[in-house]
């Protein structure tokens, strides 16, 4: 695997990136074929006069992202890395040539629309623009940044977070995305909901470094809405098959409003397309009809609750 770590470095805008991105997006559209629905430039280096890592981003939307062929791209000088972080997306990275990265999603899914406005929104504020590249600037100077090779990558985007989300902000992003969680922040608002909606009504303590935090086959995730984190919830792989919804809440602020409806949607969507077809859940007796509405029933298995009130249910994907 080609390491996406290493030193970084941010660079004065080059002319030649536009071009660049042409060429690499006729390249991807021939791999993707009729699947391919749209294709863009986003990034810093998709923004006129803009400081960048030297590294074309591109965002493609497809029909369907099972029917991507990893080799057709491996082919043409891609290596895949999987999700890397981000749910229902294939992220592919070229370091010969031009250097790219490329994230494949499902048209429909908003982390397109995200940046896209990101994009939009830098190139129609040229003081946004000069604020982001000082940061850039800022963050690639820190020592800490640069003096080893691994970790710089994550350190340097989420030093921007804030800033980002500022941006995404004004620019009026307010779709709901799921993420894996990530950054501290997200790690934070993940363990409050959890504590504060689950584990506290029913007077248990709870643990934030439990080791499900950390096993490979536990999943934690956070439903944005725009850029506030509004639910959090925990899904556990028992085997090839099989899933199970650990923990799924909402904040109190945002009770209520279909958030709970929106992140199920997506998480059983997440979870088919890891290949699984089925996800079962220890249900709380007071949110039966809750899942009930979205389809499930009946389906006991052989597993420990941390409350007693419960209900075993499950789905067929």
């Amino acid at each position: 695997m080609i390491p996406i770590t290493g030193v970084v470095k941010v660079v004065d805008y080059d002319p030649n990136w536009p071009e660049m991105f042409e060429a690499e997006a006729a390249v991807i559209k021939q791999a993707l074929g009729d699947n391919c629905v749209v294709i863009h430039h986003v990034g810093s280096t998709s923004v006129p006069g803009l400081s960048s890592k030297p590294v074309i981003d591109i965002v493609c939307g497809v029909n369907n992202l099972t029917d991507v062929k990893v080799g057709s791209f491996e082919q043409v000088g891609f290596t895949y890395l999987g999700e890397f972080n981000v749910p229902m997306r294939m992220f592919f990275i070229k370091r010969t040539g031009t250097e790219t990265n490329l994230h494949i999603f499902e048209s429909d899914n908003s982390e397109i629309e995200l940046n896209i406005l990101f994009r939009n929104y830098l190139y129609n504020n040229p003081k946004a623009c000069s604020v982001y590249a000082e940061l850039k600037k800022k963050l690639v100077s820190e020592r800490s940044l640069n003096q080893n090779n691994s970790g710089s990558f994550s350190d340097y985007t989420l030093g921007k977070n804030d800033l980002i989300r500022e941006f995404l902000l004004k620019a009026g992003f307010s779709s709901c995305r799921l993420m894996h969680c990530t950054h501290y922040s997200e790690w934070d608002a993940y363990h409050k909901i959890k504590e504060e909606q689950i584990f506290k009504p029913i007077n248990l303590a709870y643990d934030r470094n439990h080791p499900t935090i950390k096993l490979g086959n536990h999943f934690h995730f956070v439903l944005y809405k725009g850029v506030e984190i509004v639910s959090a919830a925990h899904v556990e792989f028992l085997n090839s098959s099989e899933a199970v919804l650990r923990t799924l809440a909402t904040d109190e602020s945002y009770k209520n409003q279909g958030f709970g409806r929106k992140l199920v949607h997506l998480l059983e969507r997440w979870i088919k397309y890891q290949g699984r077809s089925i996800v079962k859940a220890h249900v709380a007796l007071r949110s039966e009809e809750f899942y009930r509405k979205l389809g499930y029933v009946e389906m006991p298995f052989d597993d420990e609750s941390i409350s007693k009130d419960i209900i075993d249910l499950g789905k067929l994907l």
